[in-house]
């Protein structure tokens, strides 16, 4: 069983290797595209109008991707002062708990985030007249990765010899540490 804890945390580490570069990728768009806005606007007066529009896409999609990559490394919501004190059978438990828990919000927001973007296909954005079911796919998008990230963690922590030690940095730290 803790081959299988290890392959989890091995498969959720390339998944979250993936998604941290493209997470870059948009950044690095992001802010040429903020330059541009801000060179268009102030320096060589040219009637650009999308730079605002895309920046905002690019905003959103990368900060909700991001989301899986906290999930990886164990940094969303936890108690770290608690649950660093309880036995390790509890802290196993709990662990577990929480992925549970969050990946019923995730699959929920998954879920009715293609109900969201399915809607969107019929308006249209203000600049560049694309539906707005494209960008709103960054929702069940970005859920789906989460709920990926959640069953992965899921089973490393419920099939690792030891219980997690804590919920946080500290985890992922050594996580990576193992792998190397």
């Amino acid at each position: 069983m803790a081959n299988l804890s290890a392959k989890a945390k091995s498969m959720s580490l390339k998944v979250n290797w993936l998604v941290e570069r493209v997470c870059v990728a948009l950044l690095v768009v992001l802010v040429l595209d903020v330059w541009l806005g801000v060179l268009v606007r102030y320096v060589i007066p040219l009637p650009l109008t999308f730079t605002e529009e895309l920046a905002r896409y690019l905003m959103i999609w990368m900060a909700l991707l991001a989301v899986s990559s906290g999930i990886a490394y164990r940094e969303h919501i936890g108690v770290e002062f608690i649950f660093g004190r309880l036995p390790a059978p509890v802290r196993r438990w709990l662990a577990v708990a929480f992925d549970v828990i969050a990946f019923a919000f995730f699959f929920a927001l998954f879920w009715y985030g293609l109900g969201f973007a399915a809607k969107g296909f019929s308006r249209f954005t203000m600049i560049y007249g694309i539906p707005k079911g494209y960008p709103f796919m960054g929702v069940p998008l970005a859920a789906a990765m989460a709920c990926v990230q959640l069953a992965l963690t899921g089973i490393h922590d419920f099939f690792a010899k030891e219980a997690p030690t804590s919920t946080g940095v500290s985890e992922a730290t050594m996580a990576l540490r193992e792998d190397n």
